[in-house]
């Protein structure tokens, strides 16, 4: 009996091996899948990663320095010729925002774009190196165009809050293509990105003279419609074959409910960070506020809506709840009162929501733009709704509503030199601009991007951390399951 026993055990043991080598068989494969394709960043990630900070660190050398405010000399001299302390530099004023938009920006933006289940330690990852290289290169850009004193840059705490949001965009673009690109993609894509918001942003702010405060165009309009066409100029035509990893999981949700939070709480700091001081800023917060307050509730009660069982989908909260916020930027400092703020959010959540419901798959099935994150219903649409918004609002503003405050908010109107009416045409116009840019822009960077010299996963492994990541746990796991203790195998099974 005993050696029958014994024989029992030695085939299922043979039987467990042979399956175990079966699984690691497959485990090797799956790992050789992913190396096969050129996706090994040993030499591409690292030479991209310091020829550009070299060129910035050159570049910063030779063109950027302290404001007057941050200066030791300079602002000292100020002080002493202007009566004034410590406590009225800009960083006292500016910095709380500051905070709360770099907050935005390395959690908010990188815990939204967790989702996916297999693709988080990218999605924080890759926002925060795409977003730690940004900030630098729009510091250089934006100075080129707006800081330039003597032929030098000038930087202080609202340079930073300006860098930041070119970062946002840039980000925001980054949500279209999320999973189907590499690395070094990504920040070349952002060198070209940063660039052309910057030249986007002066055409718009100096030469239109239009009102932007919260960026609905210059931000949101740019980045969504930028990434939009680069996702479709790389159309994956297999991306099917990576479905089942494009998509999330119960966890994955949780923590990109996290990054919308964030996003939510620390908008109204985003939109008001570099309005005027005063009743500016304090009515900028204010019309944020509401209008994100509105649009949550329209979001809840659109999900249920179109839900076939009427139930809320996660997606759709994460990210329509917050598009109130995109589309009251650009009015947020216009007198557009709480409850013209309320109707913005109201309906920036309505759009968002039929859009990931009807929209989306139409611009994958008709168009073949492949957005990830839905940056179109969460960014585009409500970006161009804030556009018009504060087109309207422009037009309509009157000495009678705005008093003194006026030159302010609108200070060409104030003087005389235009119109109301003709403030409106410009904001309009400043859409049309920017949306050329934005598509042309995408355009080009999207044939560079398609070159496949960067390392990109091809359809089959896209949405996968392995490919660019070492993922802990995994080694583990495959060998607690091919380990078999000889004590086991030995022991009789009537003890």
């Amino acid at each position: 009996m005993s050696g029958a026993c014994t024989l029992t055990v030695t085939v299922k043991c043979l039987l467990l091996t042979g399956a175990n080598l079966g699984s690691e068989h497959e485990v090797r494969e799956k790992d050789n899948t992913m190396t096969n394709f050129e996706t090994n960043l040993r030499v591409k990630l690292p030479a991209t990663c310091i020829i550009l900070e070299m060129i910035i660190i050159i570049l910063f050398a030779t063109l950027v320095e302290y404001d007057d405010q941050t200066n030791a000399k300079y602002w000292h001299k100020e002080m002493a010729e202007h009566n004034l302390s410590n406590y009225d530099n800009e960083f006292y004023f500016r910095y709380p925002s500051f905070q709360d938009v770099h907050v935005m920006i390395f959690i908010g933006f990188g815990f939204l774009m967790t989702f996916l289940q297999r693709y988080g330690f990218s999605s924080v990852g890759f926002n925060f190196l795409i977003a730690a290289f940004a900030l630098q290169w729009a510091t250089l850009m934006q100075g080129f165009f707006h800081g330039m004193h003597g032929g030098k840059i000038h930087i202080g705490v609202e340079s930073m809050i300006n860098a930041d949001f070119c970062t946002g965009s840039v980000l925001i673009s980054f949500g279209a293509v999320l999973g189907k690109t590499s690395p070094v993609q990504l920040l070349l894509m952002a060198v070209i990105e940063v660039t052309l918001f910057a030249v986007n942003e002066f055409i718009i702010l100096s030469l239109l003279e239009a009102r932007d405060a919260g960026g609905s165009m210059t931000i949101h309009t740019f980045g969504a419609y930028f990434g939009l066409v680069v996702a479709r100029v790389l159309y994956r035509p297999h991306l099917d074959k990576s479905k089942d990893k494009n998509g999330s999981v119960y966890h994955s949700d949780l923590f990109a409910m996290i990054g919308t939070i964030y996003l939510w709480m620390f908008w109204p700091s985003f939109n008001s960070a570099i309005t005027a001081h005063g009743d500016d800023q304090h009515r900028t917060a204010m019309n944020t506020y509401y209008s994100l307050a509105a649009c949550t509730l329209a979001t809840y009660g659109f999900s249920a809506l179109v839900s076939h069982e009427g139930k809320l989908d996660m997606v759709h909260i994460q990210n329509a709840a917050l598009a109130g916020g995109v589309a009251v930027g650009t009015a947020g400092e216009m007198m557009l009162t709480p409850f013209g703020s309320m109707i913005v959010g109201f309906l920036a959540g309505t759009i968002s929501i039929l859009g990931y419901k009807y929209l989306t798959p139409f611009l994958e099935e008709k168009l073949r733009i492949q957005d990830t994150c839905g940056v179109h219903n969460l960014h585009g649409m409500p970006g161009v709704l804030g556009a018009i918004v504060g087109a309207v609002t422009a037009a309509t503003a009157t000495k009678e509503i705005y008093g003194e405050g006026m030159e302010d908010v609108f200070p060409n109107i104030h003087s005389g030199e235009i119109t109301a009416s003709y403030q409106g045409v410009r904001q309009a116009l400043s859409l049309a601009v920017t949306l050329a840019i934005a598509l042309l822009g995408g355009l080009i960077a999207g044939f560079i991007l398609k070159l496949p010299i960067y390392g990109a996963p091809p359809d089959t492994i896209c949405f996968e951390d392995g490919i660019y990541w070492e993922v802990p746990g995994e080694e583990a796991s495959h060998e607690e399951m091919t380990t078999v203790p000889v004590e086991d195998v030995e022991k009789p099974l009537n003890g």
